[in-house]
């Protein structure tokens, strides 16, 4: 019986991860109860069905922080995601948590994310600001509860959705698994924000901070390893997942160094300006153009309202559908242009 693969890594799940990890068997189910997988678990089937969505794919030509990059070796959302899937996955190994849980979040996290970075989700946050707002995490649960495979979802278990849901700084997951997740994304963004901001010439690595250097290295492996050492020493054998409370402090130190030297640099964000613009003009365009949206958002429009499933619409572009959808729509073509 193929079923017994399923079952063997069940057993192994039970035999093996410490008594905090969250075991697939134990999960508290779907939106829509399915028949287990003969060969999966059903950590290991989430996965794998967020993997094969849309949504997934088109994180590759979602921007990161640096808009329209020259050069192939800047972090989109998809190798940011891949990124945070490593780094999870190597702390929940050493603290012997569910490590296919983990990669599941990782993969889901941020699905929702907008075109342009934070830039197009603050967009979104001021056009929606009278109708619930706009923040990724909370989208990207709409995407794998309501919107991916044509409006049906992926049908996650309650534990992907939780990790999902409560992977900012702020939320406050139900599994380890989820507390692990959100330490290696501010882990990852952080550190592979550093490596894009020195290769486009924002930062060079002595402007960082020197305590920095003296906690955790001067070189991007060296502080990868440091924080999840860190986080793996303090955390081994306990029902809690953390940083050392002087590795926060450093931490929260080099994220207000990154907002003021990167995210909020006029030079990192030359285009944003124009990002943000062309996002308004097209959520404005299909608000007074509703019919002209794919028929898996029209469904929800009774239910959600025109300005959310718009919202949904544009969050779901990749950048370069949104600059080709704008100039179709707005930029003026000579008359033999067809």
């Amino acid at each position: 019986m193929t079923d017994d693969i399923r079952k063997m890594r069940e057993r192994l799940e039970r035999e093996t991860l410490s008594p905090y990890a969250t075991l697939s068997e134990n999960s508290k189910g779907r939106q829509l109860q399915l028949p287990p997988c003969d060969i999966r678990t059903e950590f290991v089937r989430d996965r794998d069905r967020i993997l094969h969505c849309k949504s997934f794919r088109r994180l590759k030509h979602k921007t990161q922080v640096f808009l329209a990059p020259e050069g192939d070796h800047y972090r989109t959302r998809l190798t940011h995601t891949l990124e945070v899937s490593q780094i999870g996955r190597t702390i929940a190994r050493a603290l012997s948590l569910n490590e296919d849980l983990t990669e599941a979040i990782a993969m889901g996290h941020d699905l929702g994310h907008t075109p342009f970075g934070h830039s197009g989700e603050d967009v979104l946050q001021q056009l929606l600001e009278n109708v619930g707002g706009f923040e990724h995490n909370v989208q990207s649960l709409r995407v794998v509860e309501k919107l991916e495979n044509d409006g049906r979802g992926l049908n996650l278990t309650f534990e992907v959705r939780d990790g999902i849901l409560n992977h900012k700084k702020s939320g406050r997951p139900a599994t380890l698994e989820g507390v692990v997740l959100s330490i290696a994304d501010r882990i990852a963004y952080i550190n592979h924000d550093i490596d894009d901001a020195i290769r486009a010439g924002v930062l060079k690595e002595s402007d960082i901070p020197q305590s920095s250097h003296e906690m955790f290295g001067s070189t991007h492996g060296r502080r990868i390893n440091s924080m999840i050492v860190n986080v793996v020493e303090n955390s081994l054998g306990k029902p809690t997942v953390a940083f050392t409370p002087e590795c926060a402090e450093e931490f929260d130190r080099l994220r207000d160094f990154m907002f003021d030297r990167v995210y909020y640099n006029p030079e990192a964000k030359t285009e944003e300006g124009r990002a943000k613009r062309m996002l308004e003009e097209l959520f404005h365009y299909y608000l007074n153009n509703i019919d002209e949206l794919p028929p898996e958002y029209l469904k929800f429009m009774e239910s959600d309202g025109k300005e959310r499933v718009v919202s949904d619409y544009i969050a779901g572009m990749t950048d370069n559908y949104a600059i080709n959808q704008f100039e179709r729509l707005f930029v003026p073509r000579s008359w033999n242009t067809k």
